[in-house]
């Protein structure tokens, strides 16, 4: 069967159009556009993505309804009330987890560049914690996962924001004293734009995500040991 053939011309001239007159009237005369040529290729693509899933990381195969991202931003406590994203986003999510609860997958494209990335993004103190306790454990492993040449080359190095002083509980001369800094742990490529318009999209997005499943899978390790754990106890309480 053949692959995803990329995304038409038409995909890359609507963000740039976009980017010049983000707004409703402009977005709603040219919706159908939208429709045909951004988000049904984009399903498109999801789908292919997901039956490579299947076959080697099946827990972050996702329905396209719920792996791509809406156009429309959240405006809310934004300086930028721009209504429309410039890109279009999907993200993988381990079935086990809600919505950046886990250490997922993601690509993004648009007329500026092609973005694929991995990890834990979006955490809360409790699983941050849980991560925290993890590598301090087995850092090594961690570090033998993503220190690979054929990792760094398709995934780069680790990524996230960080605190300036070493996190409270922990050693300041710990041996992964600048892991345990990061509040966020994730990997991220950017490639050029064209990309998105050729056949070569689909696998250079697949490669890239599935050298990145080992680590995540590592990242979420004690988060699926610790909604077990409330698992039984909820139903201890029953």
């Amino acid at each position: 069967m053949a692959g995803f053939p990329g995304f038409p011309k038409e995909m890359a001239a609507f963000f740039r159009g976009l980017r010049k007159n983000n707004d409703r009237d402009w977005f709603q005369a040219r919706k159908e556009t939208f429709e045909e040529k951004v988000k049904a290729p984009m399903v498109e693509l999801v789908n292919a993505v997901n039956a490579t899933l299947a076959k080697s990381a099946p827990e972050f195969v996702t329905d396209p309804k719920h792996a791509i991202y809406r156009i429309y931003r959240d405006t809310r406590f934004s300086k930028d009330k721009t209504p429309y994203k410039d890109h279009i986003a999907a993200s993988f999510e381990p079935r086990a987890f809600g919505r950046h609860a886990g250490a997922g997958l993601y690509f993004g494209l648009g007329d500026k560049q092609v973005e694929i990335g991995g990890g834990l993004y979006m955490i809360d103190p409790e699983r941050i914690l849980l991560i925290r306790n993890l590598l301090a454990e087995r850092h090594e492993e961690f570090r033998d996962l993503t220190g690979e040449k054929r990792f760094r080359e398709l995934a780069g190095e680790v990524q996230g924001e960080k605190l300036s002083r070493p996190p409270k509980g922990f050693a300041p001369d710990h041996p992964a004293i600048d892991l345990l800094k990061h509040k966020q742990w994730y990997f991220f490529v950017t490639l050029e734009s064209e990309l998105a318009l050729t056949p070569k999209l689909q696998p250079e997005i697949e490669k890239r995500l599935l050298a990145m499943v080992p680590v995540l899978r590592f990242l979420n390790e004690p988060l699926h040991a610790a909604a077990r754990k409330k698992e039984r106890a909820a139903k201890m309480l029953e």
